[in-house]
């Protein structure tokens, strides 16, 4: 049994995992009734994503130096705000497409920081309750990928009972439930060490207090140059130390762009047009479900073959699974191919993710590992702004089109590419030891 901080702390995440999730559904359906402008979906996802990189490079460094609980709870309580303020402000003033624009981009603000310090509490509330961390971890992961499926499929309810733009009061409630969870940890919990200290004010020099300002200009050049090392680091450890890195890396941002495309704008775009938004919840169901199969299955089978043969088999089922979809078939056989798609995926995302942690040395992993999550959120809104310009260019059709031409292209590329052809043991291990002859510091 998990301790009570361990349980609030797993309460809390799920939260707003959950609220996150709805709104990744709800969001771009609202958007598409509201204007009925396609690329505007698409923009707006892309408007978002310089900030969200911003916070995502400075989140790491920014939590060395603040309260990590308290960081957590504020940027909750930004997210309830800027999704409550949606329905709001369409009651009163009708959303437009500056609206929608402005609070996305204070949602965005408050999002990142909250999941990057959520990240940062885990290993403390383990030590705190004396949780072992790799089943608290499993525990957490486990949990997520729940939230992933059961999420979207609660967004199809919300939308089907009520009208679309009140499911958002839904996602504002569980963004505050989390804050408020969040401030029962106990008093301490996320606080740095060298903030615990803290000199009374009667006893602070007057000198002080007339520099504080420049200490002040001093931490955010500190919080600047912090951004841009990491960034540096990370970026080093992605792309250079290691060829099998690069290219699985860049194969998974492909894949991506292309399944961001997918649930972000046609599957929303497709069922709007057909009178069934709430059906977009249920097929970014289905793909997550197949995906957490996928995975499931490749780490209970993973023995049996060998890393090239699961990726090969993983890869081709998945361009099979989107030619299916990209011909927009029947709602059955939609769904069918669209849970196919996320069940093929499952291996060669659990491939992928295994070299980013394998192929990275330990001095680098915090900068690399902050890096790619950074990255992926700019890869998914380009992937979403680029569908939404091919749909507003020519149309639906030729845009499914495109994309499966894409997706085999992106699999016949990594299929053929020498990097990706030796994924044994002794690649491996020759890959980390390239990597460990140093990151930059």
């Amino acid at each position: 049994m998990l301790k009570s901080t361990a349980s609030r702390y797993l309460i809390s995440d799920a939260l707003s995992l959950l609220g996150n999730s709805i709104a990744g559904v709800v969001l771009p359906l609202v958007l598409l009734a509201r204007t009925g402008d396609v690329l505007a979906a698409g923009s707006l996802a892309l408007i978002c994503a310089g900030p969200q990189f911003i916070c995502g490079i400075l989140g790491g460094a920014l939590l060395d130096r603040v309260n990590r609980k308290l960081t957590c709870v504020v940027s909750d309580l930004i997210s309830a705000l800027a999704v409550a303020l949606l329905p709001i402000v369409d009651a009163t003033f009708g959303l437009s497409f500056g609206w929608f624009a402005a609070l996305g981009l204070l949602g965005a603000v408050g999002d990142v920081p909250g999941m990057t310090a959520r990240d940062a509490l885990l290993p403390e509330v383990c030590g705190r309750e004396g949780v072992e961390l790799q089943r608290f971890v499993g525990a957490s992961q486990s949990i997520g990928s729940l939230i992933t499926i059961a999420g979207p499929a609660v967004a199809a309810l919300l939308i089907g009972a009520m009208p679309d733009v009140d499911a958002l009061w839904v996602t504002a409630a569980c963004s505050f439930a989390a804050a408020l969870v969040t401030l029962t940890l106990p008093k301490g919990v996320g606080a740095i060490a060298h903030a615990r200290e803290v000199t009374p004010a009667s006893e602070t020099h007057p000198a002080q207090t007339r520099t504080s300002s420049a200490f002040e200009g001093g931490a955010v050049r500190s919080l600047l140059n912090s951004g841009r090392s990491i960034l540096a680091n990370g970026l080093t450890a992605l792309f250079v130390k290691s060829r099998l890195l690069r290219a699985s890396t860049l194969l998974s941002f492909c894949l991506t762009m292309v399944m961001a495309s997918w649930q972000g704008i046609i599957l929303p775009t497709h069922f709007t047009e057909a009178g069934t938004p709430e059906l977009t919840g249920v097929f970014v169901s289905a793909m997550g479900l197949g995906m957490l199969v996928g995975s499931m299955g490749y780490t209970a089978c993973s023995h049996l073959l060998s890393r090239r043969a699961w990726l090969c088999a993983s890869l081709m089922g998945t361009a099979a699974a989107a030619v299916v979809m990209s011909t927009l078939p029947n709602t059955a056989l939609l769904l069918i191919s669209a849970a196919a798609l996320g069940l093929f995926a499952g291996p060669a995302s659990a491939l992928l993710s295994f070299f980013a942690f394998d192929l990275v040395d330990d001095s680098c992993r915090g900068a690399a590992m902050g890096t790619l999550n950074a990255l992926y959120l700019i890869v998914a809104p380009l992937g979403t702004f680029a569908g939404s310009a091919l749909i507003t260019l020519i149309d639906i059709y030729g845009t499914c089109f495109v994309l499966g031409v894409l997706w085999i292209c992106a699999v016949a590329a990594a299929l053929i590419t020498p990097a990706l052809r030796d994924l044994g043991d002794a690649y491996t291990h020759a890959g980390v030891q390239d990597s460990q002859k140093g990151c930059a510091r």
